[in-house]
């Protein structure tokens, strides 16, 4: 009588390589994972939210904060995904961190267009706060949440319904700036 071992390992998949082919298909696989461009515009958000900057060159400042913070987030989510998803007695590739660094990318790129906002709100008539930069951020939350469940095939309701969610989360920041008074 033989014991069984114990079940084998499952290798768990990264993230698709970005227009691979859907499997049974010629086509391209169209992006439906936009995950780290919601995340990022919500981390851009939060760190308007909660910036004060009370320094000779604010916006500067907050730019900075922006692109370095996405930089910092985005490096731990490739390390965390790299790491987390290893396989017991192999080495990380640099192939896989690339691989999923391109993947995780949408987090830095989300600070670019609150950054943006910053940078252009004086000549908006804006002033030195940054609320346009705060309304930007929460907006391409809602954008790409929506945009990734469309594209996912989500029925209208669901689209609508990720949306309502993601302008809620993208509201409570908002609430909390307000609340504090920065």
């Amino acid at each position: 009588m033989s014991v069984p071992g114990p079940a084998p390992r499952r290798r768990v998949p990264g993230p698709p390589e970005p227009g691979a082919a859907v499997p049974g298909s010629d086509l391209p696989r169209r992006r439906t994972d936009y995950a780290g461009a919601v995340y990022g515009s919500m981390l851009a958000a939060s760190v308007i939210a909660a910036s004060s900057v009370q320094e000779p060159h604010p916006r500067l400042s907050l730019i900075l904060l922006l692109v370095i913070t996405g930089l910092v987030f985005w490096a731990a989510h490739v390390y965390a995904h790299v790491t987390g998803q290893r396989e017991a007695g192999k080495d990380v590739t640099f192939r896989q961190v690339r691989r999923v660094g391109r993947h995780e990318w949408p987090i830095v790129e989300a600070a670019a267009l609150p950054a943006l906002a910053v940078l252009v709100s004086p000549s908006l008539g804006a002033g030195e706060n940054a609320w346009l930069a705060l309304a930007v951020a929460v907006c391409q939350q809602v954008a790409w949440a929506t945009l990734g469940a469309h594209r996912a095939g989500a029925r209208p309701r669901q689209v609508v319904a990720e949306g309502v969610v993601n302008l809620v989360l993208g509201l409570i920041i908002v609430a909390a700036k307000v609340a504090v008074g920065h």
